[in-house]
């Protein structure tokens, strides 16, 4: 029996096939939209600690009030972790971040890198 003849795995192959397109279609206009990010914020146990501009070149050194660290790299508009006091270096290996919304986290450390635009960083709430 011609498995391309049965009606229900053909339906099943057409399904599989529009759910995969869907997806990668999603997937590839959430990539397209990303915008550039301006500032690196850095969050150390919740608290946001820091901004830092993307557009300057820096290397800073991140301390946790665990005693761990972290040493973020901004260069060339990007923001990467680049060494880290924590055991298994999963915030290391991490690429480098430019877009917004995008993030770096370092677990043990209890830090956070995340990307904002220039609008976020302007916005008062208080007002």
């Amino acid at each position: 029996m011609d498995m391309f003849k049965d009606k229900k795995f053909r339906n099943d192959l057409i399904l599989g096939a529009a759910v995969i397109i869907a997806a990668a279609g999603i997937w590839l206009g959430f990539e397209l939209l990303k915008e550039d990010g301006a500032f690196a914020v850095v969050t150390v146990d919740s608290v946001v600690t820091e901004k830092y501009p993307l557009d300057t070149d820096a290397e800073i050194r991140l301390e946790s009030e665990n005693g761990g660290y972290n040493i973020l790299v901004i260069k060339d508009g990007k923001a990467d972790i680049t060494e880290a006091s924590c055991p298994d270096h999963v915030c290391v290996d991490q690429r480098s971040i430019s877009k917004t919304g995008e993030a770096i986290t370092c677990l043990p450390n209890k830090t956070v890198i995340t990307i904002e635009g220039p609008q976020e960083a302007e916005v008062d709430l208080v007002s």
